[in-house]
């Protein structure tokens, strides 16, 4: 039993890395799309990291850690009602919380994969666009350009978020996510010393599915087209 004013590891060292990784490359995605030019072999190169992340995240929400794992935080119906009530407790992502990282995945998902299928008509195409036609091509190249400024617009509302609710409710949101560790008023229903136990099984299945999805999304293991014989510039023989 946990005692007042004691503190819990909740966010494991996995779920951290994964979400300052993130961080960064989702600034540098922005910046390289942004800049164009030669940034934009950056631009897809970031993308290809994105992808390994996301699917890391997927994976690691399946067979993590307790706080880290979906079913701990799905949020229902009912438990929004309760934290806009005041009624509800816990120690992982609250509602609110919870909907806006499935909100992260998914955009993040929808911004990656149609990157992977997008070209700029001029030097630079993404690494699975060979499988697709070139009108669908352009066609998720434009979705891949409009639903960035989703993912804009969900980074400020996140952002929001987090000042409400440490200058507001006072609530640190922050050191938790850097130090894993947050300070509790009831323990009664945790184990603190399994809450974040990494196992190594989970975290080596984890690690290599993303690993498996970044070299997928690569296009490396698409065979090069077959090269073109020569015109020959020989008058036919009739």
């Amino acid at each position: 039993m946990t005692s007042m004013g004691q503190r819990i590891r909740v966010w494991d060292l996995p779920t951290r890395l994964f979400h300052w990784s993130l961080v960064v490359l989702i600034v540098a995605a922005i910046v390289t799309g942004k800049s164009g030019g030669n940034a934009i072999v950056w631009h897809g190169r970031i993308g290809l990291a994105i992808v390994g992340l996301v699917v890391f995240r997927v994976a690691w929400g399946l067979v993590g850690t307790t706080y880290a794992r979906f079913s701990s935080f799905l949020p229902t119906p009912s438990a929004i009602l309760a934290y806009l009530q005041g009624r509800w407790s816990g120690h992982g992502h609250n509602p609110l919380g919870a909907l806006s990282v499935l909100g992260f995945l998914a955009l993040i998902s929808v911004q990656a994969s149609s990157g992977l299928f997008s070209n700029d008509d001029i030097a630079f195409q993404g690494p699975l666009a060979n499988l697709i036609d070139k009108a669908m091509s352009d066609t998720l190249t434009m979705f891949h350009r409009i639903t960035i400024n989703g993912l804009i617009a969900l980074i400020a509302l996140h952002l929001g978020a987090i000042a409400f609710y440490v200058h507001i409710k006072k609530k640190d949101l922050i050191n938790p996510m850097i130090r894993g560790w947050k300070a509790i008023e009831d323990g009664n229903d945790i184990k603190p010393s399994q809450a974040s136990r990494v196992r190594v099984k989970a975290l080596a299945l984890s690690v290599t599915v993303a690993l498996a999805s970044v070299y997928a999304a690569s296009g490396a293991w698409i065979s090069a087209p077959s090269p073109q014989p020569p015109a020959s510039s020989a008058p036919p023989a009739w």
